[in-house]
């Protein structure tokens, strides 16, 4: 947008917020679309052939397929988003205590993509261009098509819909239910201010990196060093809390996600060291924004995969669809917020927008401390409800 459509770095930032959003908050429809109608394997296919359509549309150079391109990848990822994440939670209905793992390392074939992008992309539009390289996203999507449809088979009983008049749709009563929708929205609510400061990494590390850091690099190669710290350290996060949870130690659910909120704090109150030492005005060393990177991963593993495992968890089994698409609504809103916020880059010194996003960020720890118990007896009726189903 900034180099090739020639946008100012404020109207970058209104566009990315708003395809951001629109990114995160279209699963809230794809969620409830799957549960009331298409079901969760023909809204997970349909999503993946709009997303392919829209990588191949946003490969012409032209402003109206631009536009056109970020509209078809919107609707596609919400209709896949959220269902995909509903059957990795469905995988686990006999083994719940193994949720959190099992989004762990589907978290991880998330990031393998966020890895390979930002190499294999880079290096298409250095020599190719533009259109070649948002082409070959539609090649890598057609890719993932074919896998899901042909190895099908080993997720059809966790794509199935729950019927309303299940025993297990109907072990949760109406008053439970409404506990247990509260007690997610405050989540949401909380989960918008991460992702605020996470979708930094796409913008204003973006500009930093071209502009602040000492580097040749392309500045969006950066961007591999968040998903490669959560692809590498998954598996080692994933054997700690399994190494707690033998000794009946491990973190609760909430506990996990408080101290992602407090790592993407600090990640930040280190690059705020970085600016106020020389980033403000000229460029530091690229480890500056390696690290924060990789502090942000360790934060996202312990927030994000958590997340997912927890709104599985507590979701009322027929709600499960549109509640999982409310919470990528919070990231919608975090989206929305990252470029609104990020607008703000060019109008205050970089220690400061970094320490206002540290700020932020402390802001929210605080309910989410105090609303740690409320989760753990919510977590702890639900599980009893699972077991006397």
């Amino acid at each position: 947008m900034n180099e090739a459509l020639h946008f100012d770095v404020a109207h970058v930032g209104r566009v990315y917020g708003a395809y951001t959003a629109a990114v995160y908050f279209l699963p809230l429809f794809g969620g409830l679309a799957a549960d009331r109608l298409l079901g969760f394997n023909r809204a997970i296919i349909a999503g993946a052939v709009l997303m392919m359509l829209g990588h191949l549309v946003l490969g012409i150079e032209a402003l109206p397929f631009f536009y056109l391109g970020l509209v078809l990848l919107a609707c596609g990822t919400g209709l896949l988003k959220p269902n995909v994440s509903t059957i990795v939670g469905n995988l686990y209905r006999d083994q719940p205590e193994l949720r959190d793992q099992g989004f762990n390392i589907f978290y991880m074939g998330i990031n393998l993509g966020g890895l390979l992008a930002p190499l294999s992309v880079s290096w298409l539009r250095v020599h190719y261009g533009w259109s070649l390289a948002f082409m070959s996203a539609a090649v890598a999507m057609l890719f993932s098509l074919l896998v899901y449809t042909l190895f099908n088979s080993h997720v059809r009983a966790a794509a199935v819909k729950i019927d309303k008049q299940s025993a297990e749709a109907q072990a949760v009563d109406p008053a439970e239910a409404q506990s247990r929708i509260i007690t997610l929205m405050a989540v949401f609510a909380i989960s918008a201010v991460f992702w605020l400061a996470f979708y930094q990494i796409f913008y204003t590390f973006t500009f930093w990196a071209r502009d602040n850091t000492l580097t040749t690099w392309p500045p969006e190669r950066f961007q591999v060093f968040e998903p490669l710290g959560v692809i590498v350290l998954s598996p080692v996060l994933v054997a700690l809390w399994m190494w707690l949870q033998q000794r009946e130690h491990e973190p609760t659910t909430p506990v996990k996600m408080l101290l992602g909120v407090v790592l993407v704090a600090a990640a930040f109150g280190m690059l705020a060291f970085a600016a106020a030492n020389g980033g403000d005005t000229g460029r530091v060393s690229a480890r500056w924004l390696i690290w924060a990177n990789i502090i942000i991963a360790i934060g996202e593993i312990c927030l994000s995969p958590m997340g997912l495992s927890l709104v599985n968890h507590l979701a009322p089994p027929r709600s499960r669809g549109l509640l999982m698409g409310g919470w990528f609504a919070s990231l919608a809103l975090g989206g929305y917020l990252a470029g609104y916020v990020g607008g703000r880059w060019e109008t205050m010194p970089h220690s400061r927008f970094f320490m206002m996003v540290v700020g932020i960020l402390i802001v929210s720890a605080m309910p989410l401390s105090f609303m740690i118990p409320q989760i753990k007896r919510t977590l702890t009726r639900a599980d009893l409800v699972a077991v006397a189903h």
